[in-house]
């Protein structure tokens, strides 16, 4: 049999559409079989997304404690089901070996972190914050009135040896509680910074 490559592909093409339609094989069927497949078994956890404010809904498909699949939330009212790159690549952030998942510190003049407790971690912070908010604590300041011109003490009340900066992967609920934390410790030196 003497066929062209004109011909070749004409039968190539023919023979796949019979076989689709004559078989009832349906590509969209096969894809949600394998989707169905994949997410067998797992948790579905609604979530939200932390690489900025924006705050979108994600949904998170958890089996034996390891995250397996991520998708955007189509009844979330932020992103109607979208994910930008970063939402996206989240699951390579989570399953991550390079991830840290436990506090360590570097002791003055180490050449190395070492891994220490949760509770470790927590004790140095609290008793680091109030050594600083003590030392650095103002109750009064001393004002120049300018309708007078005469020096008036006021009641601030604040820590000037403390700052915070939150984080761009800190949602809006977060730096609310990071604000009312930094007003509760008398911290006037507290900013957010955020990329959407």
């Amino acid at each position: 049999m003497d066929v062209s490559r004109r011909g070749f592909l004409k039968l190539s093409g023919l023979s796949i559409a019979a076989f689709a339609t004559g078989l009832g094989f349906d590509p969209a069927v096969a894809e949600a079989t394998g989707y169905a497949l994949k997410l067998e078994g797992t948790k579905k956890i609604p979530s939200i997304c932390h690489f900025c404010s924006g705050g979108c809904g994600m949904l998170l498909y958890v089996k034996e404690g390891k995250l397996i699949h991520l998708e955007g939330d189509p009844d979330h009212p932020t992103n109607e089901g979208t994910l930008c790159p970063k939402a996206a690549s989240l699951l390579s952030v989570a399953n991550s070996p390079d991830r840290v998942t436990k506090p360590k510190r570097r002791a003055p003049g180490a050449d190395h972190w070492e891994d220490i407790s949760w509770e470790d971690a927590l004790d140095r912070v609290a008793k680091k914050t109030k050594e600083v908010r003590d030392a650095s604590w103002k109750a009064a300041d001393e004002i120049v009135n300018a309708k007078t011109g005469l020096k008036e003490m006021f009641s601030v009340n604040r820590a000037e040896g403390i700052a915070f900066i939150g984080s761009a992967e800190v949602d809006n609920e977060e730096s609310y509680l990071f604000t009312k934390f930094c007003r509760v410790i008398g911290n006037p030196y507290h900013e957010h910074q955020a990329r959407i």
